[in-house]
């Protein structure tokens, strides 16, 4: 059994660059024991602790339900989307969006913050990103939930493609996993990355189907939005989540291929990365 006193050999770290779900596996415990952590941490110091997790999204939807649909009376112009509300439309963009953007911000601190571990060579470190991602994933079902009694509440029908939503994630938590690992070790050597970090977020927010129906955009246009990591799990967890549609299998797959890719290779630079780890630190 492997244990958070033993490293991978030789054999298994090539492995892990050809699959490297495996280092996910391997560490499985010690990436539930820092995931409680960190999900305790977030509201350790507030007066309804984890409550806040279901208050501040229920806010923001009711906010944007009351702007957008009562006094803005917002339409969106999308005919698969015609008998659904925008504020829910936008919502579910958002919860897309937030995993993505919270989880590369804390990524960015995941080794700074526990630098007590980065002379332990026989810690697997590499955990650390990924623990900030399964945590943004975590809050991002629980909005998940919020958006789907929204639906009911507002007198829809949750469709059976909901139950879908999982592997619609599942290739974008992959690539954001790789993303994870590559702001993880740049954070260590660049203190200013957040207001990058920053920037890059501002821009994929607004250049992705967030905020508008990507039938609104000229064809030129929904060719460089899709570029945006974010665009196609919006517009497929828009499908499954709201409008009842099946996903496209084959988007999903290359964008599987591509996330793998990503993967593998924000592995590599995470560990070719940490053996300078301590000399900055």
């Amino acid at each position: 059994m492997t244990t958070l006193a033993t490293r991978p050999g030789r054999a298994s770290s090539a492995l892990d660059l050809l699959v490297p779900m495996a280092v996910i596996v391997r560490w499985r415990t010690a990436l539930w024991q820092f995931l409680l952590r960190a999900i305790a941490r977030r509201y350790r110091a507030s007066a309804f602790g984890l409550v806040w997790m279901m208050i501040v999204p229920l806010a923001t939807l009711a906010i944007y339900t009351f702007v957008f649909g009562v006094v803005l009376q917002s339409r969106w112009d999308n005919p698969g989307s015609a008998e659904i509300p925008f504020s829910l439309n936008l919502f579910a963009g958002l919860l897309v969006f937030w995993i993505m953007a919270d989880g590369l911000a804390q990524a960015m601190g995941a080794v700074v913050a526990h630098t007590n571990l980065v002379k332990r060579a026989l810690f697997p470190l590499e955990i650390m990103p990924v623990v900030t991602i399964v945590d943004s994933a975590f809050h991002g079902l629980i909005n998940t939930v919020i958006l789907l009694a929204a639906v009911l509440a507002l007198g829809g029908q949750v469709p059976p493609t909901a139950a879908l939503f999982p592997l619609v994630m599942i290739p974008f938590l992959v690539l954001l996993v790789g993303l994870a690992w590559i702001v993880a070790a740049l954070g260590v050597f660049f203190r200013d990355l957040g207001q990058v970090i920053g920037l890059l977020m501002t821009g994929a927010l607004f250049m992705s189907p967030v905020f508008y129906a990507v039938d609104r955009l000229s064809p030129g246009l929904q060719t460089a939005i899709s570029f945006n990591p974010v665009s196609l799990i919006v517009v497929q967890a828009r499908h499954v989540l709201l409008e009842g549609r099946m996903p496209d299998w084959t988007a999903l797959a290359l964008y599987l291929a591509v996330a793998w890719a990503v993967m593998a290779l924000g592995l590599a630079f995470f560990r070719r990365a940490r053996a300078t780890f301590a000399d900055v630190l």
